[in-house]
């Protein structure tokens, strides 16, 4: 780090995992860091704030530096502003890690969209554990979706997981014909009884929703293997990912010669790939022609480290960008691992 360089944090939460990034100012990663996930709704404000004040002083340690050392963080985190009850409470966590005033809080669809699309114009989708889409236009900000596991998150893990398991106890019951996901279950859970899928969702899994979220596999690996069901499931997850994004766009009042930057992020996207992405790019597409979709430029914990720093008024340089992007790969993989 030259003399002078600032540093900042960029603290991506989400449903099953926490990653945090700490950059300088001239585009060094000086260290990283995963902790559990930051969803408040299942774990608790008092348990996030634990999880998150030990976050910070871990990756702090891990480049041999203290507090007073960070210029400014962002904390992205799922859920945040969904509860306008909460929003203070949830503002003031972070000040068991980081005095008020070096820091912000804003809801974890912001890492995303940073890091993907850089802090420029456009529209980032994120399909995690859950899923929300937000998107920037001259200083005007929209989100869709993310209203929650129990009737919105569409085309996230955790509502392909559930459409899984249901399309699993149809085949079982022989309200539909019975494709390679049938096998693809009891073979995983090792089971000869059908019935015995509750008690592995119910019991072992507690019900849990990162937990759930991570049996969307099943479904991939069954769509791979040709069960057309299975595949239907992912074809109307592109859709309904596809669906936020257009809103969005209405939303930011883009106009209809006007080409929308839409880019994406979260671990549906990263495991599924193109049995995913494309039929969200051909939704897209049917939509409107002027969308321009691109991979990801940097990931959503590097993005909220961006974010940051332009929050925080002095944003990278592009040189400083390009350094990020040159060095990001390594880091990318730890992250998402």
């Amino acid at each position: 780090m030259t003399e002078g360089a600032a540093l900042y944090l960029g603290v991506d939460g989400g449903g099953t995992k926490t990653a945090l990034v700490l950059i300088d100012s001239d585009g060094a990663i000086r260290a990283t860091h995963v902790a559990p996930g930051a969803y408040y709704l299942t774990i608790g404000l008092d348990t996030l704030g634990t999880v998150l004040a030990d976050a910070v002083g871990s990756v702090l340690a891990k480049a041999a530096l203290r507090v007073a050392d960070v210029a400014f963080a962002f904390f992205g985190l799922p859920a945040y502003g969904e509860d306008s009850a909460l929003i203070g409470a949830l503002s003031r966590l972070p000040e068991r890690c980081l005095p008020a005033g070096r820091y912000l809080c804003g809801n974890d669809m912001i890492c995303g969209w940073a890091g993907s699309l850089l802090c420029g114009d456009g529209i980032s989708i994120v399909a995690g554990t859950g899923s929300i889409c937000y998107g920037e236009r001259h200083g005007a900000i929209a989100r869709s979706g993310g209203w929650g596991e129990l009737f919105s998150d569409e085309g996230s893990a955790y509502w392909i997981a559930c459409r899984g398991l249901n399309l699993f106890s149809r085949m079982s019951d022989g309200r539909a014909a019975r494709g390679p996901l049938y096998e693809i279950v009891r073979q995983s859970l090792g089971i000869a009884e059908d019935l015995d899928v509750c008690a592995h969702v119910f019991t072992r899994l507690g019900g849990d929703r990162a937990r759930i979220a991570q049996l969307c596999q099943w479904v991939t690996q069954a769509a791979r293997a040709g069960d057309e069901s299975a595949l239907d499931i992912v074809r109307q997850a592109a859709a309904e990912l596809a669906l936020m994004v257009d809103a969005t766009r209405r939303h930011l009042g883009f106009s209809a010669a006007e080409p929308v930057a839409v880019s994406y992020s979260g671990g549906v996207f990263d495991n599924v790939g193109a049995l995913l992405l494309d039929p969200f790019t051909a939704s897209l597409q049917a939509h409107r022609s002027g969308y321009r979709v691109s991979e990801p430029v940097l990931p959503p914990a590097i993005g909220a480290a961006l974010y940051a720093a332009k929050r925080n008024g002095r944003p990278l340089s592009d040189a400083a960008i390009e350094r990020l992007r040159a060095h990001s790969d390594a880091w990318r993989r730890e992250l998402e691992s």
